[in-house]
């Protein structure tokens, strides 16, 4: 309304607000009273201010007048209003009115509308009717006297799970559901009844919506579709879902539209669908796109029988009816209302009155549909629709609004323009009354006026109108609406009045009363001619109607059979004549609208209620299972995305993995996890989870326990389901209809290496449709686990993205105390919560046990038992084993006495007491362990026993399993569980425990001769036993030595693949010296008897992961094939003739070992040789096939290798240049600067086949078609060359860059060729040979190009730190990718081109949505510029290669850095994958190229060492433990002896720049740039104190009394702390510079420190007074040292000086040069009587500390000496430095007595050790590694061997030699020849 005043004159405007008003005074409806004054109200609005002010002072009568009439319609309005009930409005109309000049009290209307009459008409009472000559016809009084309910189903509701008699109960049951019955709704008690037992019950409700759908999709499957198939679903289609109604619409469309000869029943079906139907299920779309297709099909069959085009006809009347109501508007009148209209046109010359009048029905129909206009119109449109429109009759009639009803129909007519048009539509009605009352026309030309498209009729929405009345049982206002019908005179009317009427009569779901009314108003019409006129084709009709009735069944057949009888004698002559004409010619062809279908029987419905029935099935099971989860501690479990992922980028995992279920990107989430991590507890949690929220009919939650399943990998969904009692019919029902969630648990329980999805053929054509998740020990995978659990092959990419991964993490700190409080809840221990978190917080290593849900489930079960009363915790140790240890005996203890208190039989009884005599906890392990082992042996490990009687008697089961009452009561005691016949242990991990302590058990090497209660050593950590022995007086042990056991399960299973037992055995090694040796015995035996080779293995693999190292050892002659040695320290090892056959060697330490005529057949180094080159690497390119690689070096050399042998396959030299691979892998082309050719090469032979001639300059790039048939180059003379591969003819030149042309790169369907020269891109049209675009917008150099594989996106990297994408089509820029800070050398985009990776000089490389243009990663790690990225086959990873020396791989769908490939001495360049992607080549500037196994390093590294450089290595005060300080951020605290790392400590959060311990050894300082100094305990690991410092922290360090703490930062003060207190006693300033080293004297009073600022300050340590500046050097002061005598300090420089102070005066005594360099370390001898320094340039200077003099002078060292420590003695000096080597020195005689060079980066660290007089020295290194070296001074030179070192997993053989190896392949020979290796291994023949 509002858009159309505007454009209105004010007298338009006036007429228009008078037509609202009016309206709304007539309405009973104040809903749309209000709506009416709304638009008055818009209207006036509508004249402007300056209008007003302009009428207002003119003084012509015709404008006051008409100020006078808006001032009165403002006054109407208000009054009206105020009427209504909107008072608030009337004011301020009011108000407006007397704006315009009037007075309240003048309006007439007002009054009226006060009297309560607005419109001064009196409404007639419903069924009555005035005069014939007035506006109502009169009707008889009995004729519907009454409303009456709609058409109702009368039934008997089901019961729940009842089957359904037919098709009327389903429906009426979900009308009911959808509809809740009100007050007025006759039903019976037992529907009502029933209405309310469903409405809370979700399961029925679904119940019926599946049958629904199952009903809908039956009839969609069946070929042959009759009519009574038609008549049932169009029973159930009011009451589908949305879902449904659209699949059955969409079929009955295909269905009229595929067929040839359209079927009636099909088209009525179609037509009785869209009629009525809920608007919000369809929308404009769906009833264009059936107009359409019915518009067609009426063209074509215009040739066909009127009764066929009747029916076509009659359904897109319907399709029309529903645009009306939905408002369709769109509709375009050239395409689609015009032709239309003409085809209907068409139809009106037929003589056959039934086929006309449809057709004139659907003309109307067709010009109440609006279409495309001007908004004016629609304006217009929204105006009239309030006024009478036909949604505005709809909403009339359900009002009740009888009067707005006629008010529209008066009212129909087309608006375009202006209030007149609208007073045109008032009379329009009227006009059609009257001239059919004077009976001017016949029927026929009556109704072709209705096809007119310039006028529309009141008959149309009238009998619409109609149709809601009798819709909504309103038979009175029905009958009123007849009567008084405007239209009521007009045959189309009559017409269709009589069709409603027959329709009524035929329905038998009107009532008996309702029916026979019907017939009666039939007799009406008919006899009453003077009101109803004569038209003889209605007659006719009324006539036919009648016929048709009589031949019903039932009553009103009887009632319509009288009539007939009753109408042969009314009227004259002709009209008893066409009575007898009508009833000679019988029934009609046109059938009424009736439902004659009988639907008692329901084949559909039958069909469907004749599946078999499997939700109540499901219903069990899901009540069972959630049962089944009650009372169960459960902590929702974090996870990260892979394996190599940082715990730190975790995610909650129910969530991950319910949104991978609710996705659709991937089919198999693998659930990895260590043992015990919470695998399966989270499992039956997420089957709980998704069983909860189960809705029938949606995807089955199916738990399935995979060690349960025989072979899984065979059809393991149906044995599932039959071990859960489902038949075989209902399995079929479910495999053929349902969706199954799959939960898989323990794929490495089941001894099952088969990938099972693929096995078991999930979502393949007629198998289960199924997304699976499924879990898997970590420790039980390998390198190439994926292919275990892909929905596919590895290569293939669509499927590799459809394997999703999670791991679960240990439980965090918040996660450990809510377990506890559950469980302490739950199972009320004997301790408290807090209690059970004080133990955590104090007991060494329990905190990382406990991350583990199992392992903290026992802890929490036997920590109270494992401390004795008044232990410190902070003495005890608690591992794994041990863990078990309790758990177990404490379960067998808690079996003892629940045997006890349990009423047995007398045999049963004496069997109790005779195993408790002889010790019931002994005899429960003994039983435990036999049964373990009997598992491995006898079915490999698979867990699960089942048993029977019958069966098994006799064999190995019966045993364990049998009716005796000993074992009825050790199984019953022991941790097992029984379901039916099968038995398992309650957890996987106790059947492995089980068989570590068979093959070790400390109590079975032990020899017990008397005992002590068990009381006095209730739970003792420090005994080697793991339970307690009962009823005994006294023990006296003593060990027995005995030797290896061929019985031994060690002797006879490679336990090699079974990580969880070799970490019992591990943890058993570093308790129990006595398995140490006996695993050590096992070895030695295999040198003589191959029988213990298998136990070998074990044996030496078990030591491996259990630290200990074999340096040194005498190993020669071991057996130990399948061995895994990977990570272990072999150093000097003797291992000649050794069996290594099949030996995973990955990562070991062999330096120096001894492997001469050694077995190395298939040995494993997860490694390849580099290609080692004469020159820098420039790039290295794989062949497409994968089987050459060709190597590019700077100095113009080209290598082509086989990739089978890696052996040479040609050389060509001087061609420098880039190089390209044929499409076809068959040739090769080079482009060079030298020449400034291109030529080709044959890949065989390495002949030049094409010398490609032309250009002017150097050749900058090169590339193949895709095709192989051309060749495009570029080059510095600005030009690009298009070259045929085959003559060598250069088809074309294009010219147009202004400077080199940098790049050429063809598009992926060959059509184009980009390039890029300075800021410019270009893309060139190779068939029109010209130039399609020019791309500018970078502000740099553009670096590189790449096309998108599709081809329609161009990206380019430049040096202005951006991409760009290009649109290829346009040639616009579509993206600008920013966030690099530097340079971005290289772009690529992923296989499937949804992604770029971009690597920068940055430091970076990022990933992006090629689409959208967003960053997803930022993959940072590298330490210096990302040359090249690139991503694999799959996409699933990205390789990226750096200045730093480096590759990385990372996992695109995380980010996260997956491996760190190392080795290369100098920048890596380019790094390709092969087209397989199992390997990854990189090129570098230190002459190779580099082959890496992609996944090799993914192993797990039994180290515990530094992630990064040593920077600092101290011993403590007791000699016994060693502290190393690393950029990693940590402190490791290690076992000299052991090399067993005690304590990690860990906190800070920046660099960690000093350590120091305390005097007494129990504390250790740490200082940290994070500024803050930590205080930590030695026992515990754990932090006592955490000191604020204010800045950032240079150096620490304690007093000799250990109770003061110095520490010195960035903000050039020194801090002194009260170490028990942690307070700040002292801030020291003075320095003008950081601090860098603070150190006390030995008698505590004074200290000394350091500065950048080049001085030294001597301070007291009570006061923090300075006592002294010491100023002279020149330059920063880097270290300080006091002598043992504390009279003197030495001070180092980076002024090339070490000066001597004496700390009495401050005076400098003695200035000692260095002529080499800066000075970094200074020492004194332990007497104090010389000093030592080192320089940058290696040199080292002894000096006499008393004269000065210079005694030595070392420059054996090639780089900076950092550290500098003297022996205990003084006789020795060590040296460390960053040329990878540690010397000593012999300060006597100044020789070098020994060299250590076993490193593999600069020595950072050294410390001398003295320890039961063994000399040790312990060395920290830049590469991470710890070594401790055992020296023996006594020899010349000295004798110097590891005792230990961790490790960082890198392969060394350096000097290993290998002379007479057998079985060594070439290329593991070739790898360890580079890698230093010496001698030739011989051939295998």
């Amino acid at each position: 309304m509002a858009s159309s005043s505007g454009s209105l004159s004010v007298h338009q405007t006036l007429d228009l607000t008078a037509l609202c008003l009016e309206n709304a005074q007539g309405s009973k409806d104040a809903e749309l009273a209000l709506e009416l004054c709304i638009d008055a109200e818009v209207a006036l609005s509508g004249i402007k201010s300056s209008q007003r002010r302009a009428l207002i002072a003119s003084k012509k009568g015709e404008d006051q007048t008409l100020s006078k009439r808006i001032a009165t319609s403002y006054v109407d309005l208000g009054t009206l209003q105020d009427s209504l009930g909107r008072s608030d409005k009337t004011h301020t109309n009011f108000k407006k009115a007397v704006q315009w000049g009037g007075n309240i009290g003048e309006s007439k209307s007002s009054n009226d509308v006060k009297s309560g009459n607005p419109g001064g008409k009196e409404e007639a009472q419903e069924g009555e009717g005035t005069d014939a000559r007035g506006n109502t016809a009169p009707i008889s009084q009995h004729i519907f006297t009454e409303n009456v309910n709609p058409p109702a189903v009368v039934f008997t509701p089901p019961q729940q799970d009842e089957r359904f008699k037919d098709i009327r109960q389903l429906s009426a049951c979900l009308s009911l559901l959808q509809h809740s019955p009100s007050p007025d709704n006759v039903l019976e008690p037992t529907a009502r009844e029933w209405i309310q037992s469903v409405e809370n019950d979700e399961d029925e409700q679904e119940r019926l919506r599946m049958l629904a759908t199952e009903v809908i999709r039956g009839f969609v499957g069946d070929e042959l579709k009759d009519s009574k198939a038609v008549a049932e679903v169009m029973c159930l289609a009011p009451v589908l879902d949305q879902q449904n109604f659209r699949f059955l619409l969409s079929h009955f469309y295909s269905c009229v539209d595929q067929s040839d000869l359209l079927n009636i029943h099909h088209l009525q079906g179609l037509a009785d669908l869209i009629h009525g139907v809920d608007p919000g299920y369809l929308d404009s779309d769906d009833l264009v796109k059936i107009l359409e297709l019915l518009s067609l099909r009426l063209r074509d069959t215009h040739r066909q029988s009127s009764t066929y085009i009747y029916q076509l006809t009659l359904g897109i009347s319907h399709i029309l009816d529903a645009m009306a109501d939905t408002k369709v508007n769109g509709l375009d009148r050239e395409k689609l209302h015009t032709p239309l209209g003409s085809y209907l046109d068409e139809l009106r010359a037929k003589s056959d009155p039934y086929l006309v009048y449809q057709a004139a029905y659907a003309y109307q129909a067709l010009l109440y549909v609006p279409d495309d206009e001007t908004p004016w119109q629609s304006a217009v449109r929204r105006t009239w629709k309030v006024i009478g429109g036909v949604c505005g009759l709809v909403s009339a009639a359900k009002g009740l609004d009888l009067i707005g009803f006629m008010d529209g129909l008066r009212n129909i007519q087309q608006g375009v323009a202006g209030v007149s048009v609208v007073y045109a539509m008032t009379k329009s009605a009227y006009k059609d009354a009257t001239s059919l009352a004077q009976g001017g026309k016949d029927f026929l030309d009556s109704l072709k006026d209705s096809f007119s498209f310039d006028q529309k009729r009141a008959w149309y929405p009238a009998l619409r109108g109609m149709d809601t009345l009798i819709r909504d049982g309103h038979l009175v206002k029905f009958k009123t609406l007849v009567c008084e019908a405007p239209c009521r005179r007009d045959p189309a009317f009559q017409w269709g009045v009589c069709q409603r009427l027959g329709e009524m009569a035929a329905n038998s779901m009107w009532g008996p009363s309702t029916r026979q009314d019907a017939v009666s108003f039939l007799d009406e019409l008919y006899r009453n001619d003077a009101e109803w006129g004569h038209q003889v084709d209605v007659k006719q009709w009324i006539l036919t109607i009648l016929i048709q009735l009589s031949s019903l069944p039932g009553s009103v057949a009887q009632y319509a059979t009288q009539v007939l009888d009753d109408l042969r004698t009314d009227g004259d002559a002709e009209k008893q004549a066409m009575y007898q004409s009508s009833r000679e010619n019988g029934l009609s062809s046109y059938t009424l609208r009736i439902d004659i279908q009988s639907l008692e029987s329901s084949q559909l419905l039958d069909r469907a209620q004749n599946k078999p029935d499997v939700e109540g099935d499901l219903r069990r099971l899901r009540k069972t299972r959630l049962e089944h989860q009650k009372n169960t501690i459960y902590i929702p479990p974090q996870a990260k995305a892979n394996l190599k992922a940082s715990d730190d980028d975790h995610f909650p995992l129910m969530e991950a993995v319910l949104a991978f279920l609710n996705s659709d990107q991937h089919q198999v989430l693998l659930l990895l996890g260590d043992s015990g991590a919470g695998k399966s507890t989270f499992n039956k949690a997420l089957e709980c989870e998704l069983w909860s929220s189960y809705k029938k009919g949606g995807p089955i939650p199916l738990h399935i326990s995979l060690p349960t399943i025989d072979r899984p990998d065979q059809d393991m969904i149906a044995k599932q389901f039959r071990r859960l009692d489902f038949t075989d019919i209902q399995i079929k029902e479910l495999k053929d209809h349902r969706e199954l969630l799959l939960i898989c648990d323990g794929y490495d329980e089941c001894q099952q290496t088969r990938n099972l999805y693929i096995a078991n053929q999930l979502n393949q054509p007629d198998e289960w449709k199924a997304k699976m998740v499924i879990s898997c020990r970590s420790e039980y995978i390998g390198a190439d686990y994926r292919d275990r659990f892909l929905p596919g092959h590895r290569n293939q990419s669509s499927k590799t993205a459809q394997l999703q991964e999670a791991v679960i993490i240990p439980f965090s700190t918040s996660q450990v105390e809510d377990y506890i409080d559950q469980y302490v809840a739950v199972y009320q221990p004997l301790w408290k919560a807090q209690e059970y978190k004080d133990a955590l917080d104090r007991i060494p290593s329990l905190k990382e046990l406990v991350g583990n849900p199992f392992l903290m489930t026992l802890t929490l079960d036997v920590l109270p038992r494992m401390m004795d009363p008044g232990q410190h915790l902070s003495t005890t140790r608690v591992t794994r084993v041990l863990l078990y240890d309790q758990f177990i005996e404490q379960w067998l203890e808690r079996g003892k006495r629940r045997l006890s208190e349990k009423e047995l039989n007398s045999s049963a009884r004496a069997a109790f007491e005779s195993l408790s005599d002889e010790g019931f906890t002994i005899n429960g392990m003994d039983f435990l362990k036999k049964l373990s082992v009997a598992i491995y042996k006898e079915q490999d490990g698979q867990p699960i026993v089942e048993y029977s009687r019958f069966q098994d008697e006799g064999s190995w089961k019966s045993a364990f399993f049998g009716r005796s009452d000993d074992q009825y009561l050790l199984r019953e005691a022991c941790p097992l569980v029984r379901n039916g016949n099968q038995y398992r242990f309650i957890h996987r991990s106790m059947l492995e425990y089980g068989v570590a302590r068979a093959i070790f058990d400390p109590q079975d090497w032990k020899e017990t001769t008397l005992s002590r209660p068990s009381s006095n050593r209730r739970g003792s950590m420090s005994s080697i036993f793991s339970f307690e022995i009962h009823d005994i007086d006294e023990v006296d042990v003593s060990d027995i030595e005995r030797g290896p056991d061929l019985n031994s399960p060690l002797a006879w299973r490679r336990f090699v693949k079974e990580p969880s037992v070799i970490q019992f055995l591990e943890e058993r090694v570093q308790q129990e010296p006595l398995f140490k040796k006996q695993l050590l015995d096992y070895i030695d035996y295999s040198k003589k008897d191959k029988k213990w080779r298998i136990a070998a293995a074990n044996a030496i693999t078990i030591l491996v992961r259990a630290g200990v190292q074999f340096n040194h050892a005498d190993l020669r002659g071991i057996q130990i094939p399948n061995a895994d040695l990977s990570y272990g320290v072999f150093h000097s090892a003797q291992m000649q003739g050794s069996d290594l056959r099949q030996v995973n060697l990955h990562g070991t330490w062999l330096r120096r070992a001894r492997l001469d005529n050694t077995q190395m057949t298939r040995v494993q180094f997860s490694e390849l040789p580099s290609l080692k080159q004469d020159g820098q690497v420039s790039m290295c390119v794989y062949s497409p096939d994968g089987e050459t690689i060709a190597v590019r070096l700077s100095k113009g050399s080209l290598k082509v290798y086989s990739t089978s042998n890696w052996e040479t396959l040609w050389t060509s030299e001087g061609h420098r240049g880039r190089v390209v691979y044929s499409p076809n892998s068959s040739q090769i082309a080079s482009g060079s600067s030298i020449d400034h050719t291109v030529r080709l090469w044959d890949i065989r032979t390495g002949t030049c086949i094409q010398t490609l001639n032309g250009h002017d300059s150097n050749i900058l790039s090169i590339a193949y078609s895709p095709q192989g048939d051309q060749i495009a180059s570029s080059s510095d003379d600005k030009t690009i060359k298009i070259w045929d591969v085959e003559s060598g003819e250069c088809r074309i030149i294009w010219i147009g860059h202004t400077r080199y042309v940098s790049e050429v790169i063809y598009s992926p369907k060959g059509t184009q060729i980009a390039s890029r020269s300075y800021e410019i891109v270009r893309i060139w049209d190779v068939e029109k040979k010209s130039c399609l675009h020019t791309m500018k917008g970078h502000e740099g150099w553009v670096l590189m190009i790449a096309y998108s594989p599709q081809g329609n996106q161009l990206a380019s990297a430049s040096e202005d730190c951006t991409v760009r994408l290009w649109d290829v089509t346009t040639g616009e820029c579509c993206h600008i990718l920013t966030g690099h800070d530097s340079d971005v050398y290289s772009i690529v985009y992923s296989p499937n081109g949804n992604q770029i990776a971009s690597a920068s000089a940055d430091q970076s490389v990022r990933l992006w949505d090629a689409d959208r243009g967003v960053c997803l990663y930022t993959l940072q790690g590298h330490t210096d510029g990302v040359q090249c990225a690139v991503y694999s086959l799959q996409g699933d990873i990205v390789a990226s290669s750096s200045h730093d020396k480096t590759v990385r791989l990372w996992d695109v769908a995380t980010g996260v850095c997956q491996q760190t490939l190392t080795g290369h001495t100098d920048v890596v360049w380019g790094v390709v994958f092969s087209p397989k992607g199992d390997r990854v080549a990189s090129s570098s500037d230190d002459k190779t190229v580099r082959l890496w196994d992609v996944g090799a390093g993914l192993s797990s590294n039994n180290s515990r060492g530094h992630s990064s450089s040593v920077l600092d290595v101290m011993c403590s005060p007791r000699g016994d433990q060693v502290a190393t300080r690393s950029s990693d951020r940590t402190v490791r605290l290690w076992d000299v002896e052991t090399g067993v790392c005690r304590h990690v400590l860990q906190g800070h959060t920046n660099a960690i720049t000093s350590i120091g311990y305390s005097p007494p050894g129990d504390q250790i300082a740490t200082g940290s740039h994070d500024t803050t100094v930590r205080l930590w305990n030695i026992e515990t690991g754990a932090y006592i104190h955490i000191l604020e410092g204010g800045s950032r922290i240079f150096t620490v360090a304690y007093s000799p009394q250990g109770d003061q703490l110095a520490s010195g930062g960035y903000d050039n003060a020194v801090r002194l702390w009260d170490v028990k207190s942690g307070e700040c006693r002292h801030i020291l300033t003075g320095h003008t510079s950081y601090i860098n080293d603070v150190v006390y004297s030995k008698n505590s009073d004074q200290f000394a420190s350091s500065s950048v600022d080049s001085t030294l300050r001597i301070w007291n340590a009570e006061s923090g007074t300075c006592n002294y500046t010491l100023s002279g050097h020149s330059d920063k002061v880097n270290c300080v040292v006091y002598s043992p005598q504390n009279n003197q300090i030495a001070s180092a420089s980076g002024d090339k000086t070490v000066r001597v102070w004496d700390v009495g005066t401050g005076k400098c005594r003695h200035i000692l040069h260095h002529k080499a360099g800066k000075v970094y370390s200074v020492a004194y001898s332990p007497g104090g009587d010389q000093i030592t320094s080192g320089d940058w340039n290696g040199s080292m200077n002894v000096w006499d500390a008393a004269s000065g003099e210079c005694l030595w002078t070392f420059a054996d060292h090639s780089r900076v000496v950092d550290r500098i420590v003297y022996s205990s003695r003084g006789d020795f000096v060590v040296s460390a430095s960053h040329d990878k080597s540690v010397r000593l020195w012999d300060v006597t005689s100044g020789q070098c007595r020994a060299v250590i060079r076993d490193f593999q980066d600069g020595v950072n660290g050294i410390a001398w050790i003295e320890a039961a007089g063994v000399s040790y020295l312990v060395t920290g290194c830049g590469d991470g590694v710890v070594g401790v070296w055992q020296i023996l001074l006594d020899g010349d030179p000295c004798d110097v061997s590891l005792k230990w070192m961790t490790t960082k997993g890198v392969l060394d053989v350096e000097e290993a030699t290998i002379q007479d190896v057998q079985g060594l392949s070439q290329i593991n020979r070739k790898l360890l020849e580079q890698r230093g290796a010496v001698g030739g291994p011989i051939q295998r023949l």
